[in-house]
């Protein structure tokens, strides 16, 4: 059961990168990169459950967080037009 999960979010990761690369606008594809970081994070929270390994739920935090700060310099930058000040 657990690999149909996993399949199943890889899916979902893969509807959200062909919505990166053709978004119509610039928010859309922010919005999509951040929801691939959340499937993504999710991702290695459930291999951590099939390794039955916690170094994965490190890799998801630390993951999660730069994805977090990635997603707020992006909006930014498209805000403004620049990221100083």
């Amino acid at each position: 059961m657990i690999y149909v999960i996993l399949w199943g979010l890889m899916l979902a990761a893969l509807g959200g990168f062909y919505r990166v690369v053709v978004g119509p606008t610039v928010p859309d594809r922010i919005v999509a990169a951040d929801a691939m970081t959340v499937l993504m994070t999710t991702t290695l929270a459930t291999l951590s459950i099939v390794f039955k390994n916690g170094v994965f739920l490190d890799i998801a935090l630390a993951f999660a967080i730069l994805a977090f700060a990635d997603v707020l310099i992006m909006a930014k930058y498209f805000e403004h037009g620049e990221l100083h000040k």
